[in-house]
């Protein structure tokens, strides 16, 4: 049964959402600024984000009538971290580099249609005709402003590619999704949090280890402050908000609110890098949080908990 909204858990979740959605600003900012690259700028904001996962998992490990965690549960865990802020961060890291960050959320913002997608097929669930129109407006707003951002950034030889990355991203993001709407419940949400993200931090490390030499990095007190700005603020507050959020006032609310992402993204980016907004973006945002919306109200009504 789906849980009403209350105040708190609405300007909690709001909160969370506006929070994800700066991260996109400091990452712009901190290549700008830094000429850092994308492993090694994720790498730092994971470093940074490290000890609040770390301690949030020895709080919950120190609760009693806590589930024991089997080995399965262990490897699906280990398996979602991977795909959900390992895989789907580093591609998203990459894409910053080529694209908008406007262009940047709404084309991540396709996850929940994935996750959707990703639930017909494999775990045979039915596809409504409501599902199915907002499945069609979402990806038809996706097109409209992908267009009309290619009118802008004609010039970017490597525009598709970044296109690309972004889009891998919202699939690997898409089965974390679904992955921790089936482990969730059994896991708890803030285990759950802490150990996916500290699972994602070693692939992460890893990484950075067996392609770069940390002595390379050309540490400045500017890349230091939007680390800590990206791990901080766009990363562990909001992770930590969101869960809160669902808490309080369950999964599919929380996923009808956070649709404020895109347009939050699109403001700041417009206010702190200086990137355009036009019609084609405004109208195929309009169209892609209406079809999220509806996939969210869908599944409210129907009973379902999406992914």
């Amino acid at each position: 049964m789906e849980k009403k909204i209350t105040l708190t858990g609405f300007l909690i979740t709001l909160a969370g959402a506006i929070f994800f959605s700066t991260k996109a600003i400091f990452v712009k900012l901190a290549f700008h600024a830094t000429k850092v690259d994308a492993v090694t700028l994720l790498s730092l904001r994971m470093l940074f984000s490290l000890p609040f996962y770390l301690a949030a998992a020895w709080m919950v490990s120190k609760k009693e009538n806590k589930y024991p965690l089997s080995r399965r549960d262990w490897f699906w865990i280990l398996i979602m971290g991977i795909l959900g802020y390992y895989l789907s961060s580093l591609f998203d890291f990459i894409g910053l580099q080529y694209v908008s960050a406007g262009l940047e959320r709404l084309i991540l913002f396709l996850y929940p249609t994935f996750a959707v997608l990703i639930n017909t097929f494999w775990f045979k669930t039915k596809l409504g005709r409501v599902q199915v129109a907002a499945l069609v407006l979402t990806y038809l707003g996706i097109g409209i402003a992908y267009f009309g951002e290619l009118k802008l950034d004609t010039s970017n030889p490597k525009f598709f590619f970044g296109s690309l990355m972004i889009f891998l991203c919202a699939i690997t993001y898409s089965f974390y999704l679904v992955g921790t709407g089936r482990l969730v419940q059994r896991v708890g949400v803030t285990r759950y949090t802490a150990y996916a993200m500290l699972a994602a931090t070693v692939g992460i490390f890893l990484n950075f280890l067996v392609t770069h030499n940390v002595r390379d990095i050309a540490m400045s007190g500017t890349l230091v402050w939007y680390s800590i700005a990206l791990a901080v603020i766009a990363t562990v507050a909001p992770s930590f908000m969101m869960s809160v959020g669902m808490k309080q006032i369950g999964s599919n609310n929380v996923s009808i609110i956070t649709s404020i992402g895109p347009v939050s993204t699109i403001v700041q980016a417009h206010f702190f890098l200086g990137e355009k907004i036009i019609g084609a973006q405004i109208f195929g945002t309009v169209l892609v949080i209406a079809g999220v919306v509806l996939i969210g109200w869908q599944s409210k009504n129907s009973g379902e908990i999406p992914g």
